[in-house]
Protein backbone atom coordinates (compact mmCIF):
# COMPACT_ATOMS: atom_id res chain seq x y z
CA UNK A 1 0.00 0.00 0.00
CA UNK A 2 1.20 3.33 -1.01
CA UNK A 3 2.00 5.50 1.97
CA UNK A 4 1.28 7.96 3.78
CA UNK A 5 -2.64 7.62 3.24
CA UNK A 6 -4.18 10.96 2.27
CA UNK A 7 -6.64 11.56 4.75
CA UNK A 8 -6.78 15.01 4.89
CA UNK A 9 -9.06 15.96 1.85
CA UNK A 10 -10.69 19.37 3.75
CA UNK A 11 -6.74 20.99 3.02
CA UNK A 12 -7.33 20.21 -0.29
CA UNK A 13 -8.10 17.27 -2.28
CA UNK A 14 -6.50 15.31 -4.86
CA UNK A 15 -7.42 16.71 -8.69
CA UNK A 16 -9.77 14.67 -10.40
CA UNK A 17 -7.81 13.11 -13.41
CA UNK A 18 -11.10 13.97 -15.86
CA UNK A 19 -10.98 17.63 -14.64
CA UNK A 20 -7.35 17.33 -15.74
CA UNK A 21 -8.16 15.98 -19.24
CA UNK A 22 -10.58 18.83 -19.62
CA UNK A 23 -8.24 21.46 -18.25
CA UNK A 24 -5.21 20.59 -20.88
CA UNK A 25 -6.57 22.33 -23.95
CA UNK A 26 -6.72 25.40 -22.84
CA UNK A 27 -3.72 25.70 -21.40
CA UNK A 28 -2.06 24.73 -25.77
CA UNK A 29 -4.62 24.81 -28.22
CA UNK A 30 -7.43 27.11 -26.58
CA UNK A 31 -5.00 29.60 -25.12
CA UNK A 32 -7.07 32.64 -26.21
CA UNK A 33 -7.98 35.46 -23.55
CA UNK A 34 -11.99 35.57 -22.78
CA UNK A 35 -11.99 39.19 -23.04
CA UNK A 36 -10.54 39.44 -26.71
CA UNK A 37 -13.85 40.27 -28.42
CA UNK A 38 -12.51 40.76 -32.15
CA UNK A 39 -11.21 37.02 -32.84
CA UNK A 40 -11.77 33.36 -32.33
CA UNK A 41 -9.33 32.64 -30.16
CA UNK A 42 -10.78 34.93 -27.96
CA UNK A 43 -15.02 34.40 -28.66
CA UNK A 44 -13.74 29.97 -27.82
CA UNK A 45 -12.38 31.29 -24.42
CA UNK A 46 -15.27 33.15 -23.43
CA UNK A 47 -17.57 30.10 -24.72
CA UNK A 48 -16.01 27.89 -22.65
CA UNK A 49 -15.67 30.75 -19.70
CA UNK A 50 -19.77 30.99 -20.00
CA UNK A 51 -20.27 26.73 -19.92
CA UNK A 52 -18.32 26.74 -16.77
CA UNK A 53 -20.44 29.45 -15.17
CA UNK A 54 -23.36 27.44 -15.84
CA UNK A 55 -21.61 24.13 -14.70
CA UNK A 56 -20.56 26.26 -10.81
CA UNK A 57 -24.33 27.92 -11.13
CA UNK A 58 -25.92 24.28 -11.79
CA UNK A 59 -24.64 22.23 -8.62
CA UNK A 60 -25.92 25.26 -6.55
CA UNK A 61 -28.95 26.20 -8.52
CA UNK A 62 -28.18 29.82 -9.01
CA UNK A 63 -28.47 31.85 -11.93
CA UNK A 64 -25.19 31.77 -14.11
CA UNK A 65 -24.61 35.58 -14.38
CA UNK A 66 -24.60 35.83 -10.16
CA UNK A 67 -21.75 33.27 -10.29
CA UNK A 68 -18.21 35.77 -10.57
CA UNK A 69 -15.07 34.37 -10.76
CA UNK A 70 -12.56 34.88 -8.37
CA UNK A 71 -8.63 32.86 -7.18
CA UNK A 72 -10.89 31.10 -4.30
CA UNK A 73 -12.86 31.24 -1.36
CA UNK A 74 -10.45 33.48 0.28
CA UNK A 75 -10.93 35.77 -2.21
CA UNK A 76 -14.17 35.54 -2.60
CA UNK A 77 -14.65 35.82 1.01
CA UNK A 78 -12.79 39.08 1.61
CA UNK A 79 -14.74 40.57 -1.81
CA UNK A 80 -18.30 39.53 -0.31
CA UNK A 81 -17.28 40.61 3.38
CA UNK A 82 -15.33 43.73 2.48
CA UNK A 83 -17.26 44.91 -0.28
CA UNK A 84 -20.93 44.47 1.01
CA UNK A 85 -20.11 46.37 4.75
CA UNK A 86 -18.52 49.03 2.86
CA UNK A 87 -20.79 49.65 0.02
CA UNK A 88 -23.77 49.47 3.34
CA UNK A 89 -21.76 51.88 5.44
CA UNK A 90 -24.47 55.15 5.34
CA UNK A 91 -26.82 52.72 6.77
CA UNK A 92 -24.65 51.13 9.61
CA UNK A 93 -21.50 49.23 10.63
CA UNK A 94 -22.27 46.23 12.97
CA UNK A 95 -21.09 42.88 11.45
CA UNK A 96 -21.83 39.83 12.64
CA UNK A 97 -20.08 36.37 12.51
CA UNK A 98 -19.12 33.05 14.54
CA UNK A 99 -16.03 32.09 16.37
CA UNK A 100 -15.41 29.26 14.66
CA UNK A 101 -15.07 30.87 10.78
CA UNK A 102 -12.27 30.28 8.48
CA UNK A 103 -9.45 32.68 8.97
CA UNK A 104 -10.39 34.51 5.15
CA UNK A 105 -13.95 35.47 7.46
CA UNK A 106 -11.91 36.19 10.99
CA UNK A 107 -8.89 38.24 9.96
CA UNK A 108 -11.43 40.20 7.21
CA UNK A 109 -13.48 41.31 10.08
CA UNK A 110 -10.57 42.00 12.01
CA UNK A 111 -9.48 44.38 8.85
CA UNK A 112 -12.80 46.28 9.00
CA UNK A 113 -12.49 46.44 12.62
CA UNK A 114 -9.37 48.65 11.89
CA UNK A 115 -11.50 50.48 10.13
CA UNK A 116 -14.10 51.51 11.91
CA UNK A 117 -16.74 48.95 12.05
CA UNK A 118 -18.12 47.15 14.75
CA UNK A 119 -17.90 43.05 14.74
CA UNK A 120 -20.34 40.47 17.01
CA UNK A 121 -17.85 37.20 17.17
CA UNK A 122 -20.69 34.93 18.44
CA UNK A 123 -19.39 31.44 20.43
CA UNK A 124 -21.25 28.42 18.95
CA UNK A 125 -22.74 25.89 20.99
CA UNK A 126 -20.82 22.82 22.37
CA UNK A 127 -21.98 21.23 19.30
CA UNK A 128 -20.62 23.77 17.08
CA UNK A 129 -23.81 24.85 16.29
CA UNK A 130 -25.18 28.24 16.27
CA UNK A 131 -27.51 28.97 18.30
CA UNK A 132 -30.41 30.41 16.85
CA UNK A 133 -31.73 32.91 19.34
CA UNK A 134 -28.25 34.00 20.49
CA UNK A 135 -27.64 35.17 16.83
CA UNK A 136 -31.74 37.05 16.48
CA UNK A 137 -30.62 38.61 19.67
CA UNK A 138 -27.24 40.04 18.35
CA UNK A 139 -28.67 41.52 15.81
CA UNK A 140 -29.17 45.65 16.37
CA UNK A 141 -30.42 48.40 14.00
CA UNK A 142 -27.47 48.84 12.40
CA UNK A 143 -26.53 45.32 11.34
CA UNK A 144 -25.64 45.36 7.92
CA UNK A 145 -24.03 41.78 7.27
CA UNK A 146 -23.89 38.37 9.19
CA UNK A 147 -21.76 36.03 7.78
CA UNK A 148 -21.82 32.14 8.73
CA UNK A 149 -20.09 29.31 7.29
CA UNK A 150 -22.73 26.29 5.52
CA UNK A 151 -19.92 23.80 6.44
CA UNK A 152 -17.15 24.03 8.88
CA UNK A 153 -13.48 22.79 7.68
CA UNK A 154 -12.55 21.74 11.15
CA UNK A 155 -15.02 20.07 12.53
CA UNK A 156 -17.65 19.33 9.58
CA UNK A 157 -20.60 20.91 11.35
CA UNK A 158 -23.45 21.80 9.04
CA UNK A 159 -25.23 25.27 10.37
CA UNK A 160 -28.94 25.79 9.68
CA UNK A 161 -28.10 28.18 7.33
CA UNK A 162 -32.20 28.65 5.76
CA UNK A 163 -32.90 29.81 9.75
CA UNK A 164 -30.02 31.95 9.83
CA UNK A 165 -30.78 33.41 6.45
CA UNK A 166 -34.69 33.50 7.42
CA UNK A 167 -33.67 35.93 10.39
CA UNK A 168 -31.07 38.07 8.27
CA UNK A 169 -34.53 38.73 6.08
CA UNK A 170 -36.83 39.44 8.49
CA UNK A 171 -34.39 42.38 9.53
CA UNK A 172 -32.84 43.44 6.40
CA UNK A 173 -29.50 42.22 6.88
CA UNK A 174 -27.01 40.79 4.20
CA UNK A 175 -26.20 37.26 4.44
CA UNK A 176 -23.03 35.45 3.42
CA UNK A 177 -22.09 32.02 3.37
CA UNK A 178 -18.58 30.45 3.21
CA UNK A 179 -19.67 27.67 1.23
CA UNK A 180 -16.27 26.39 0.36
CA UNK A 181 -16.16 23.07 2.47
CA UNK A 182 -19.48 21.91 1.42
CA UNK A 183 -19.60 21.61 -2.47
CA UNK A 184 -20.64 17.97 -3.42
CA UNK A 185 -21.38 17.05 0.17
CA UNK A 186 -24.09 19.40 0.60
CA UNK A 187 -27.24 19.51 -1.30
CA UNK A 188 -27.09 23.47 -1.82
CA UNK A 189 -30.59 25.61 -3.32
CA UNK A 190 -29.74 28.91 -3.92
CA UNK A 191 -33.13 29.46 -5.40
CA UNK A 192 -34.89 28.93 -2.45
CA UNK A 193 -32.10 29.71 0.27
CA UNK A 194 -32.32 32.96 1.74
CA UNK A 195 -28.67 33.74 0.68
CA UNK A 196 -27.37 37.23 -0.58
CA UNK A 197 -23.98 36.34 -0.96
CA UNK A 198 -21.95 32.63 -1.07
CA UNK A 199 -17.66 31.68 -1.69
CA UNK A 200 -17.38 29.13 -3.35
CA UNK A 201 -13.98 26.91 -4.82
CA UNK A 202 -12.41 24.59 -6.87
CA UNK A 203 -9.54 22.72 -4.46
CA UNK A 204 -12.28 21.01 -2.12
CA UNK A 205 -14.33 19.39 -4.79
CA UNK A 206 -11.53 18.05 -6.82
CA UNK A 207 -10.87 20.80 -8.63
CA UNK A 208 -7.57 23.27 -9.49
CA UNK A 209 -6.30 25.50 -7.11
CA UNK A 210 -6.01 29.03 -7.59
CA UNK A 211 -9.74 28.94 -8.91
CA UNK A 212 -12.81 30.05 -6.72
CA UNK A 213 -16.30 32.10 -7.11
CA UNK A 214 -18.76 34.10 -5.41
CA UNK A 215 -22.61 34.31 -5.74
CA UNK A 216 -23.96 37.77 -5.78
CA UNK A 217 -27.55 37.94 -6.01
CA UNK A 218 -28.84 39.96 -8.60
CA UNK A 219 -32.70 39.74 -7.66
CA UNK A 220 -33.10 42.03 -5.72
CA UNK A 221 -29.60 43.00 -6.28
CA UNK A 222 -26.71 43.06 -3.59
CA UNK A 223 -24.57 45.78 -3.47
CA UNK A 224 -20.87 44.93 -2.88
CA UNK A 225 -17.49 47.35 -3.77
CA UNK A 226 -15.13 45.87 -5.78
CA UNK A 227 -11.93 45.35 -4.34
CA UNK A 228 -10.04 44.87 -7.78
CA UNK A 229 -9.88 47.31 -9.98
CA UNK A 230 -8.59 47.06 -13.91
CA UNK A 231 -10.79 46.44 -16.74
CA UNK A 232 -14.18 45.94 -15.06
CA UNK A 233 -14.51 41.84 -15.52
CA UNK A 234 -17.05 40.25 -13.69
CA UNK A 235 -19.86 42.97 -13.95
CA UNK A 236 -16.94 45.48 -13.03
CA UNK A 237 -17.07 43.24 -9.64
CA UNK A 238 -13.75 41.44 -9.78
CA UNK A 239 -11.09 42.98 -12.73
CA UNK A 240 -8.18 40.60 -13.69
CA UNK A 241 -7.48 37.95 -16.91
CA UNK A 242 -10.09 34.81 -16.58
CA UNK A 243 -7.66 31.95 -15.95
CA UNK A 244 -9.92 29.86 -18.76
CA UNK A 245 -7.98 26.41 -17.89
CA UNK A 246 -8.87 27.16 -13.97
CA UNK A 247 -12.36 28.08 -14.62
CA UNK A 248 -12.63 25.04 -16.64
CA UNK A 249 -11.46 22.85 -14.08
CA UNK A 250 -13.54 24.30 -11.61
CA UNK A 251 -16.60 24.04 -13.65
CA UNK A 252 -15.73 19.98 -14.89
CA UNK A 253 -14.98 19.61 -11.06
CA UNK A 254 -18.54 20.78 -10.14
CA UNK A 255 -20.22 19.13 -12.99
CA UNK A 256 -18.99 15.33 -11.82
CA UNK A 257 -19.67 16.36 -8.06
CA UNK A 258 -23.37 16.81 -8.91
CA UNK A 259 -23.00 13.96 -10.94
CA UNK A 260 -21.81 11.51 -8.38
CA UNK A 261 -23.39 13.54 -5.41
CA UNK A 262 -26.08 10.82 -4.58
CA UNK A 263 -23.70 7.57 -4.55
CA UNK A 264 -20.44 9.66 -3.15
CA UNK A 265 -21.97 11.10 -0.04
CA UNK A 266 -23.14 7.72 1.44
CA UNK A 267 -19.84 6.05 -0.09
CA UNK A 268 -18.12 9.07 1.97
CA UNK A 269 -20.24 8.67 5.30
CA UNK A 270 -19.43 4.90 4.83
CA UNK A 271 -15.92 5.30 4.86
CA UNK A 272 -15.91 7.88 7.88
CA UNK A 273 -18.17 5.41 9.89
CA UNK A 274 -15.73 2.78 9.44
CA UNK A 275 -12.71 4.66 10.63
CA UNK A 276 -14.71 6.13 13.73
CA UNK A 277 -15.82 2.50 14.13
CA UNK A 278 -12.38 1.36 14.47
CA UNK A 279 -11.12 3.90 17.43
CA UNK A 280 -14.03 4.99 18.85
CA UNK A 281 -13.45 2.69 21.29
CA UNK A 282 -10.09 3.52 22.66
CA UNK A 283 -10.12 5.37 26.14
CA UNK A 284 -9.36 8.96 25.74
CA UNK A 285 -10.47 9.77 22.22
CA UNK A 286 -13.21 12.56 21.96
CA UNK A 287 -15.26 13.29 19.15
CA UNK A 288 -15.31 17.22 18.62
CA UNK A 289 -18.71 18.50 17.23
CA UNK A 290 -21.70 17.55 16.25
CA UNK A 291 -21.82 13.73 14.74
CA UNK A 292 -25.31 13.61 12.86
CA UNK A 293 -25.61 17.69 11.69
CA UNK A 294 -22.15 17.09 10.16
CA UNK A 295 -20.81 16.61 6.49
CA UNK A 296 -20.73 12.95 5.48
CA UNK A 297 -16.13 12.55 5.21
CA UNK A 298 -15.18 14.49 8.14
CA UNK A 299 -14.04 13.25 11.66
CA UNK A 300 -12.60 15.67 14.33
CA UNK A 301 -11.14 13.91 17.57
CA UNK A 302 -9.36 15.04 20.28
CA UNK A 303 -7.07 12.85 22.80
CA UNK A 304 -6.49 12.94 26.11
CA UNK A 305 -4.09 10.52 26.93
CA UNK A 306 -0.88 10.88 28.64
CA UNK A 307 2.25 11.52 26.65
CA UNK A 308 0.20 12.10 23.53
CA UNK A 309 0.96 16.16 23.63
CA UNK A 310 2.35 15.74 19.89
CA UNK A 311 0.92 12.66 18.46
CA UNK A 312 0.14 14.49 15.12
CA UNK A 313 3.72 14.83 14.76
CA UNK A 314 4.54 11.51 14.37
CA UNK A 315 1.77 10.38 12.14
CA UNK A 316 3.97 10.07 9.27
CA UNK A 317 2.16 7.12 7.69
CA UNK A 318 -0.76 8.32 7.69
CA UNK A 319 -2.12 12.51 6.01
CA UNK A 320 -4.08 14.12 8.48
CA UNK A 321 -3.96 17.64 10.10
CA UNK A 322 -4.44 19.22 13.37
CA UNK A 323 -6.01 22.46 12.45
CA UNK A 324 -7.10 24.27 8.98
CA UNK A 325 -4.40 24.29 6.21
CA UNK A 326 -4.95 27.99 6.10
CA UNK A 327 -3.96 28.56 9.32
CA UNK A 328 -0.22 29.48 10.14
CA UNK A 329 0.22 27.41 13.42
CA UNK A 330 -0.57 27.13 16.45
CA UNK A 331 -3.59 25.93 18.50
CA UNK A 332 -7.42 25.45 16.66
CA UNK A 333 -9.43 28.42 17.67
CA UNK A 334 -12.68 26.36 16.48
CA UNK A 335 -12.25 23.64 19.39
CA UNK A 336 -11.04 27.12 21.67
CA UNK A 337 -14.36 28.47 20.98
CA UNK A 338 -15.95 24.26 21.76
CA UNK A 339 -14.70 25.05 25.30
CA UNK A 340 -11.91 23.06 24.34
CA UNK A 341 -8.30 23.86 26.62
CA UNK A 342 -5.13 24.80 24.98
CA UNK A 343 -3.96 21.19 25.39
CA UNK A 344 -6.85 19.05 24.25
CA UNK A 345 -7.43 21.43 21.25
CA UNK A 346 -3.78 21.32 20.43
CA UNK A 347 -3.51 17.41 20.65
CA UNK A 348 -6.25 17.18 18.05
CA UNK A 349 -6.92 15.19 14.69
CA UNK A 350 -8.71 15.86 11.62
CA UNK A 351 -9.70 12.98 9.28
CA UNK A 352 -11.38 13.40 5.90
CA UNK A 353 -11.73 11.05 3.37
CA UNK A 354 -12.18 11.48 -0.26
CA UNK A 355 -13.90 10.32 -3.58
CA UNK A 356 -10.39 8.19 -4.06
CA UNK A 357 -9.69 6.90 -0.31
CA UNK A 358 -10.72 2.80 -0.15
CA UNK A 359 -11.75 0.43 2.83
CA UNK A 360 -8.41 -0.78 3.01
CA UNK A 361 -7.11 2.48 3.36
CA UNK A 362 -8.95 3.31 6.09
CA UNK A 363 -8.59 -0.27 7.58
CA UNK A 364 -4.76 0.54 7.74
CA UNK A 365 -4.85 3.65 8.82
CA UNK A 366 -7.50 2.95 11.60
CA UNK A 367 -5.21 0.43 12.89
CA UNK A 368 -1.79 2.36 12.64
CA UNK A 369 -3.59 5.23 14.59
CA UNK A 370 -4.54 3.16 17.10
CA UNK A 371 -0.95 1.21 17.21
CA UNK A 372 0.38 5.07 18.10
CA UNK A 373 -2.30 6.00 20.48
CA UNK A 374 -0.76 2.25 22.28
CA UNK A 375 2.63 3.55 22.09
CA UNK A 376 1.61 6.82 23.52
CA UNK A 377 -0.10 5.54 26.33
CA UNK A 378 3.38 3.11 26.62
CA UNK A 379 5.75 6.21 26.60
CA UNK A 380 7.28 4.64 23.46
CA UNK A 381 6.81 7.35 21.00
CA UNK A 382 8.68 10.23 19.70
CA UNK A 383 8.08 13.64 17.92
CA UNK A 384 9.48 13.59 14.60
Amino acid sequence: MKTPVYLDNSATTPLDPRVLEAMLPWLTEHFGNAASSTHAYGHTAARAVEAAREDVARLVNADRRDIVWTSGATESNNLAIKGAALAAQARGNHLITVQTEHKAVLDTMQWLEQQGFTVTYLAPQKNGLLDLEAFRAALRPDTTLASVMLVNNEIGVIQDIAAIGAICRERGVLFHVDAAQATGKVAIDLAQLPVDLMSLTAHKTYGPKGIGALYVRRAPQVRIECQMHGGGHERGLRSGTLATHQIVGMGTAFRIAGELMATEVPQLRELRDRFWNAIRDVPGVLLNGDLEQRIANNLNISLDIPNCDSLVTTLTDIAVSSTSACSTGGVSHVLQALGSDAATAGNSIRITVGRFNTAEEIDWAAAYLRQKIDDCRAGRLRAA
